[in-house]
């Protein structure tokens, strides 16, 4: 059991019997009642201890499945399938045969497509868990290998040249998707990730599934991150669209890939998602059947979040009065719990949301400036997230009194030294000295520059690839890159010739430690200032697909 946010040793593993043929909701924190769960548990260190927030997940859990993955699908909901096919939807006898697929559909504007290489196996089957893996021929390696030169050659169209006769090679399509995005060509950009996600999911094995929650990919594989970022970046394409009940869809097959390791920390975006198309009770249900296993509280973005989807289920005309009663004192708590346990993020929720706090609150020393002085690094790296992401679903006139009401209540017990405030203070403390790795490159992905901007040094201070940002320290490789000849462009001279200890014949010089460290961070620096250059450099690349004969898309299936 819990105590004080602290686990038992990770060794500890408890398997739970699977009760059949019951569809019984089991009561929040009830271990013994709950099914088909594989719960490792976990321990949160505090300052000499590194990492905070290790988490664990549950091996599965139904509260994952998810229905459709089509945006189609939901814009026919919003707004007719006449208003979103319009003249699309072809003649029976014209239609081509499409292999069929769950997450994109093909398109008379893609090049003809021939399997460029990627495979998936099953590695493994154990405990009801597919734990598969793709890999790439011989010919694809190749293909990979002049996208690395193309990447080190710092010349953006070489990767256009290598596309173009590769048009399905999974990390340049990655690559150019973010050169349209930063063009604000957002459908092009959607275009390639799609191609991408097409390319994979004809590689599929027989029995991997995307919807049974049972199948697993390692993100140590660098083939497999591939497919993780094409299907994170898809997602964000569609909650941006104007899909969030989709691309909510999408955040559980991620985290239903690993759910253990949580690789792009899904559970930092999840809640938003929910808040964005209403899903307020399946976000209560989950706070409440993932709580006893991982904490979900001590995350600033569920503390707050589940406070909120309380509220608006209180506020809901089919709700009795006693339960809306109910639901509104549940919320009142929640979000006086979290005012408590973050009040770092009030002030800069309230300035995003435009709106100006009272004096009294400004003014007093636990939600002022002071209480954001000295707040462990990985604290202010989980806050800036959540502010930066979630303040547009504060900004309703009703929330926004709600949460006044809240703060006043909290500012009393503050005054009236409710022992609460002290060991919230202990925990902020003893806690959050450090993020986990997955933590920092959900940080990177979002690009939210309240987050970033809050990133530490060993992480600002290297390059970041967009085709893989932030690759895990025990990466297993499968292949490796053949070694060149020592034919360095002058480019890549350049950059070594900064280094105090270059020699031109290979040799090092002997140099003081202290200075080769310092040279070595001010190298850091130079190579981030021509990573952005060359972001500007790509913003200004034009590229055109070769055009197509028309050819009819599939009809999809409308939601249940």
């Amino acid at each position: 059991m819990i105590n004080e946010g602290v686990m038992k040793p990770s060794e500890n593993v408890t398997y739970l019997k699977k009760k059949k043929k019951k569809r019984k909701k089991t009561p929040a924190g009830d271990v013994s009642a709950s099914s088909d769960l594989l719960i490792r548990d976990f321990t949160v260190k505090g300052v000499k201890g590194g990492n905070v927030l290790s988490f664990v997940c549950l091996m599965f859990s139904p509260i994952l499945s998810f229905r459709n993955l089509n945006p189609e699908t939901e814009l026919k909901r919003y707004f007719g399938a006449r208003a979103v096919l319009g003249d699309q939807r072809p003649r029976q006898r014209q239609r081509q045969f499409h292999r069929s697929t769950w997450m994109t559909t093909p398109k008379d504007t893609w090049p003809r497509f021939s399997r460029p290489g990627i495979t998936m196996n099953l590695l493994e089957s154990a405990n009801g868990l597919q734990f598969f893996a793709f890999e790439h021929s011989r010919d694809y390696q190749q293909v990979q290998f002049k996208f690395f030169d193309a990447v080190e050659s710092m010349d953006p169209n070489n990767i256009v040249v290598l596309l173009q006769l590769n048009p399905y090679h999974i990390d340049s399509l990655l690559q150019l998707s973010d050169v349209c995005r930063i063009q604000e060509d957002q459908e092009t950009a959607r275009d390639l990730i799609e191609r991408a996600l097409y390319s994979f999911e004809c590689a599929f094995h027989p029995v991997f599934s995307l919807t049974s929650g049972t199948s697993r990919l390692d993100y140590c594989r660098p083939e497999n991150r591939a497919f993780y970022l094409a299907v994170y970046k898809h997602m964000m394409f569609l909650e941006k669209r104007g899909c969030p009940r989709t691309a909510l869809e999408y955040c559980k097959l991620i985290l239903s890939l690993d759910p253990d390791n949580d690789p792009l920390c899904m559970l930092l975006l999840i809640d938003f998602l929910c808040l964005r198309c209403r899903e307020y009770a399946f976000l209560i249900r989950l706070y409440e059947e993932w709580e006893a296993h991982r904490n979900l509280s001590q995350l600033p973005n569920f503390a707050y979040s589940v406070a909120l989807a309380c509220y608006h289920l209180s506020q809901q005309e089919e709700t009795t009065p006693e339960e809306s009663q109910h639901v509104k004192l549940r919320s009142d708590r929640l979000l006086q719990d979290a005012l408590i346990m973050f009040p770092g993020v009030l002030m800069p929720l309230l300035d995003l949301c435009t709106v100006q706090p009272d004096a009294a609150v400004s003014s007093h020393a636990f939600f002022g400036p002071r209480c954001r002085l000295g707040l462990p690094p990985a604290l202010s790296e989980l806050e800036g997230l959540y502010v930066g992401r979630c303040h547009s679903v504060w900004k309703e006139a009703g929330v926004m009194l709600w949460m006044e009401g809240n703060v006043q209540e909290v500012l009393r017990r503050v005054d009236a030294k409710d022992p609460i405030v002290e060991d919230c203070q202990n925990k902020r403390k003893q806690r959050y000295q450090s993020a986990p790795r997955n933590i920092h490159r959900h940080v990177l992905l979002s690009e939210i520059k309240e987050a970033t901007s809050t990133l530490p040094l060993d992480v600002t201070t290297h390059p970041v690839m967009s085709y893989d940002p932030l690759p895990p320290l025990d990466s297993v490789v499968s292949y490796n890159r053949p070694e060149r000849a020592s034919n360095e462009s002058t480019l890549s001279l350049l950059f070594r010739s900064i280094l105090p200890s270059f020699n031109l014949q290979g040799g090092q010089r002997p140099e003081d430690g202290l200075e080769v460290a310092r040279a070595g961070r001010e190298l850091n620096q130079e190579v981030n200032r021509l990573m952005v250059a060359m972001r500007d450099m790509l913003a200004n690349i034009q590229f055109q697909e070769p055009q197509r004969e028309d050819n009819p898309d599939r009809d999809e299936e409308e939601w249940d």
